[in-house]
Parts: C-alpha cells; sequence; structure tokens
C-alpha cells in the first residue's frame, strides 16, 4: 500500500521523537524540521511531503512515529486521500 506522510515545518519543533521510532523515514535537517525520507533513502531536495510503499507493518510504525509528536505534525494519508493521523 502507498501512504502520503507529510511533516509540517512550522509545527515541527524538533523533538525527533518520530526519528527514534522511524528513522528510515524521518530525519532532522539542519533546521531541527523532521523531513520525510522513502526506507532510507534520500534523494535531493529533501522533502517534506512524500507517497512511500509500506508493508502494514511498516504502516502500523509510521502512526505510531505521528502519534509520539507533540505538536502533531505529521500527517498519514491512505492511498484514497483519507487522512489516518491526526484521525479527523
Amino acid at each position: 500500500m502507498k501512504l502520503t506522510i507529510k511533516v509540517d515545518p512550522d509545527l515541527c519543533i524538533g523533538a525527533a521523537s518520530c526519528v527514534t521510532i522511524a528513522p528510515e523515514t524521518f530525519q532532522l535537517n539542519e533546521e531541527n524540521k523532521a523531513y520525510v525520507l522513502d526506507h532510507g533513502q534520500e534523494p535531493p531536495p529533501r522533502t517534506y511531503e512524500r507517497v512511500i510503499e509500506v508493508t502494514p507493518e511498516e504502516k502500523d510504525n509510521l502512526i505510531m512515529a505521528a502519534q509520539s509528536c507533540p505538536t502533531l505534525a505529521i500527517y498519514i494519508i491512505d492511498e484514497k486521500g483519507k487522512q489516518l493521523f491526526p484521525e479527523m
């Protein structure tokens, strides 16, 4: 399945909880803002939004990473456009 992962850089405070839980998907840039990787691959440019192919286990881990964000700066959206987190 494919998920769209978005980080709102205006909300991100660099707590790095997402990086701790899912380092293959999230890293911090020089401004201490999380950006999105595709399974550890970082094709330039660094981006705050990316569509990635995930397994059900990876999906659960990404939702847990998003839930760990103290400012709710991470959005997870499924292939059909349904926002999985934060739930609407």
